[in-house]
């Protein structure tokens, strides 16, 4: 690259990263501002979860009528970094944000990384329609989507632009994709938290373990544990949604039958505490021991909430599984509580991702730096272990992760 074309490159991505950085900055803000309203409201007027059939009617009729290849979500992001058949539509922004605040307000089981990193990717794309780009530039412009998103959203830049690279660079990675990344990342996490005073929830390790032989030791039953239920996560999605499009042939119905299951079991439970984000269940896992059980439940609530049809994404929920089956391995694996929640916090997400090195980093910018060799460890353990598989179904690794599989 000779220093013409490096100073035009430059340049051109300081102000389009900077473009990219305000908008997805801007939604997440827009974002996170109304998932808390919808959460607040439905905690504080628990009926409104009887709607819920309702509210799967209105977005699956929505998504059916007007949705197209939206309805492809995060996969579509990945067909279209490499196929380049058509611009991400620009009513894949709307159509997931409110059919995400529905899911929430009314009581599915979500998170909301699906949907931040999809605004990011259906807004930065727009790029290419209105100033023409290439199919390289319009490589970059969708990974500084995807990082704007994923950063603003956690408050996690440097994860983010990492998350971004590592997700959609699988084995194809490019040097030039880096600044691009990295800048719209910190863009928009600046937008969203100073620009619009919009913060994240703050998660503590008070105590690190020594960094011996035998603790390093018990993080390898630990990452095996967090890979293979990374693993049954993905599984689980996929299977429910295999069921539903097998039983049911239309698809408004869908969320309307899941809706009206999802409804029932929180009637019959009396219990809100596998619904919506649960990231209250995820911070008590930082501080007390909890029922063994919760990272079965919250596995098999957003497999069966998203399979149905609902919106939202899930990775506040595989935090929500990581860090409650952090803390019920408490009772067996000699590490503090703590620890192994945040350990199974990031592990998790790492299997069932296939994204060790953002997890390792988010755990990082979460936990503190003192975690580090305890998080990397689990992640990578967690990697390796949690198979092929993958939350999302177009993710093509390139490679295998071992021997075994």
């Amino acid at each position: 690259m000779t220093f013409k074309s490096f100073g035009i490159y430059f340049f051109q991505w300081l102000l389009g990263g900077l473009l990219i950085g305000l908008m997805t900055g801007s939604a997440s803000a827009f974002f996170l501002v109304s998932l808390e309203w919808a959460t607040d409201y439905r905690e504080s007027h628990r009926w409104i979860i009887a709607l819920l059939p309702m509210g799967g009617f209105l977005i699956g009729w929505t998504y059916h009528k007007i949705g197209q290849n939206s309805l492809k979500g995060n996969n579509l992001l990945l067909d279209e970094l490499n196929a380049h058949k058509s611009p991400i539509p620009l009513r894949m922004t709307p159509l997931v944000l409110f059919g995400t605040i529905l899911t929430h307000l009314f009581g599915g089981s979500a998170g909301r990384e699906g949907t931040a990193v999809q605004m990011g990717g259906s807004l930065s794309d727009q790029l290419t329609k209105w100033l023409g780009l290439n199919r390289e530039n319009r490589r970059l412009t969708l990974i500084g989507g995807v990082a704007g998103g994923f950063s603003s959203v956690f408050g996690t830049p440097l994860a983010g632009a990492i998350f971004a690279l590592e997700w959609m660079h699988t084995g194809k990675f490019r040097p030039q994709s880096l600044f691009p990344a990295f800048w719209a990342a910190f863009v928009a996490d600046w937008t969203c938290e100073l620009l619009w005073g919009v913060g994240h929830t703050e998660y503590f390790i008070p105590e690190i373990a020594a960094h011996s032989f035998t603790n390093l030791l018990w993080i390898i039953p630990a990452g095996i544990a967090f890979g293979l239920s990374g693993r049954l996560f993905a599984e689980c999605t996929h299977f429910f949604s295999k069921l539903f499009s097998k039983t049911i042939s239309y698809p408004p119905l869908r969320p309307v039958i899941g809706g009206l299951v999802i409804a029932g079991i929180v009637w019959i439970s009396d219990s809100t505490t596998y619904i919506g984000l649960g990231v209250p269940r995820i911070v008590e896992a930082f501080e007390q021991p909890l029922p063994w059980y919760d990272w079965l439940a919250k596995t098999g609530l957003t497999g069966f909430t998203l399979g149905a049809g609902f919106k939202g994404g899930e990775v506040t929920p595989l935090f929500f599984t990581g860090a409650t089956l952090g803390n019920a391995l408490s009772s067996l694996i000699p590490l503090p509580l703590a620890l192994l929640a945040g350990m199974g916090f990031v592990g998790v997400f790492s299997g069932a991702t296939n994204t060790p090195m953002a997890c390792t980093v988010m755990g990082m910018e979460l936990f503190g730096w003192e975690a580090g060799v305890f998080l990397a460890l689990a992640c990578g353990i967690a990697y390796v272990f949690s198979g092929k598989g993958s939350i999302y179904s177009s993710q093509d690794l390139g490679w295998k992760k071992a021997w075994f599989y």
